[in-house]
């Protein structure tokens, strides 16, 4: 069985698991068994060409996120606006910072992000079991690292969206029941250790040159990992030990032409240090792993390829974040990031001070796809758009084909910029050097002696509606006032999201920590 074929059958049992998870009863993945535990004393571990099975199953887990998980992550930031009119109204209080702890979307990203670290764990226990038989040991270390650095990534994303969380410790949810939650710090903690542990293990390669497991974990992964981590502890030294490895590594780059790299184009990209990857394998019908991009895509549009599908309109760049981009005369990122509409562009130069748009702001997009009018929202995201001329022919869904990036250089070389203005120092690149390479690509001028508000700005252009990055800039750096906008107010006690009540009703630490 070929690794893809691997992944394709792993991905439609994670789909059938999870079905039988949400509808066969009321409980949630503490009734279930670990990932694979119910077939372990089936397994033959004397096998070891299978030991990468385990591996590819976390890995089809990974890239299988739950359509509702980005959103929710993502949605309160000043860059970005729930779309909405009438439906997942508590999709639209999220974004005004109004929480429902019963909130399906809530309830969903706990148990999507916890499943996927039991099979983390589950992977790394049976391949330990594999290891036990295996002539190549080291390639059992570096699969387990793989399997760490997945985790590594889902559980900070937990602590991020709710602050303190369970730092498991193996495949058996029921290990949470008489656990207590963890501080945030010792997560981030956690996480930095953890990748520590796997970067001996992993290969140095950009993670597009592996043949084995195609755009998986490599060393700079885990190193990114790190630097996020320890960016959420403003331990800016650590933050910069571990960018300038990745820069120094020579083996990344951005890509020249910004509004491709988040098209076909940018799958696999040299920019690419993390991505979730689906395919429709180049073909017309048949298999296809996608995500439902449909959730970003304007809700009525003309495409300029017949029958392309359109989308639902829940998400779209701010107003705010759009004249911040005009103000800064952008063009390249502004038009990347954004599809117009007539009506959204009628809204901007409601305000005096943008009465005269730029010539080429339009409806019609630079592959020809015209966005309409439609009511749930005024603009939507251009960075999760693919244009109907890039679909395979024969597909029709929105996005179909189209990978969703999750880290990419760019962060890395404004976080490293941004921690060289905080006093670090590093290696590889200035913080001017790494500031104007990302500015160079959006046909800006240089900067010179880069300040941190400079370098937050540019995060703010460059990062705008991915995995809410602005959002938790502007929380660690305590800039809550940039939170409260168009109608909103946003204050600390509002950082976290509460627990899901399903899971309070479960966990005894959770009723004690509740928020």
């Amino acid at each position: 069985m070929t690794t893809m074929k691997y992944i394709n059958h792993s991905i439609r049992f994670t789909v059938l698991a999870a079905l039988i998870l949400f509808t066969a009863s009321c409980h949630d993945l503490l009734d279930e068994p670990a990932e694979n535990r119910a077939f372990t004393e089936e397994t033959d571990y004397t096998n070891t060409g299978n030991m990468i099975l385990p591996l590819i199953g976390a890995y089809a887990d990974f890239q299988q996120r739950g359509w509702e998980d980005h959103p929710l992550i993502a949605v309160r930031g000043d860059d970005v606006n729930h779309g909405g009119l009438g439906d997942q109204q508590d999709y639209a209080e999220t974004d005004y910072y109004r929480y429902n702890k019963d909130f399906w979307m809530i309830n969903s990203l706990w148990q999507n992000l916890y499943k996927d670290i039991f099979t983390a764990h589950s992977a790394m226990e049976q391949i330990e079991l594999y290891k036990e038989h295996a002539s190549n040991k080291a390639l059992a270390d570096q699969y387990i690292a793989e399997a760490k650095v997945l985790r590594g990534w889902l559980l900070l994303k937990l602590s991020r969206v709710w602050g303190d969380v369970f730092i498991t410790e193996s495949s058996d949810p029921s290990e949470l029941l008489p656990m207590d939650v963890s501080p945030k710090d010792d997560v981030m903690r956690h996480i930095s250790a953890q990748m520590d542990e796997a970067l001996p293990h992993l290969q140095n390669l950009h993670p597009n040159e592996r043949t084995d497991i195609r755009g998986g974990v490599t060393r700079h992964t885990a190193l990114a990992v790190k630097a996020l981590a320890n960016l959420e502890l403003k331990n800016y030294q650590a933050v910069a030990d571990a960018t300038s490895q990745i820069i120094s590594s020579g083996k990344f780059s951005l890509e020249p032409d910004f509004y491709e790299l988040f098209k076909i184009k940018g799958k696999l990209n040299n920019e690419n240090i993390l991505e979730l990857q689906y395919s429709d394998f180049g073909q017309g019908q048949g298999d296809n792993i996608s995500h439902l991009f449909a959730f970003y895509g304007p809700g009525a549009w003309t495409p300029a390829v017949e029958g392309a599908a359109n989308g639902w309109g829940f998400y779209e760049p701010s107003l705010k974040w759009i004249k911040f981009m005009l103000d800064r005369s952008e063009r390249t990122r502004l038009e990347t990031s954004v599809l117009f509409t007539n009506r959204g562009i009628n809204e901007i130069k409601k305000d005096p001070n943008y009465a005269t748009l730029p010539a080429w702001i339009s409806n019609t997009t630079p592959s020809g796809d015209v966005i309409n009018d439609f009511d749930r929202a005024l603009f939507s995201s251009g960075k999760h758009y693919l244009p109907s001329n890039q679909l395979t022919p024969g597909r029709t869904g929105y996005g179909t084909n189209k990978n969703f990036t999750v880290i990419r250089y760019a962060e890395i070389l404004l976080m490293h910029a941004e921690a060289l203005t905080q006093g670090a120092t590093g290696t590889g690149m200035t913080a001017d050097q790494a500031v104007n390479a990302v500015r160079q690509r959006a046909g800006l001028t240089p900067l010179s002696g880069v300040t941190t508000q400079q370098v937050m700005d540019e995060k703010f252009a460059e990062l705008a509606m991915e995995w809410g990055i602005r959002y938790y800039d502007m929380v660690r750096l305590e800039r809550y006032n940039e939170l409260s906008y168009d109608g909103r107010t946003f204050s600390p006690n509002l950082i976290y999201l509460p627990y899901p009540q399903n899971q309070v009703d479960l966990l005894p630490a959770l009723q004690t920590n509740n928020q």
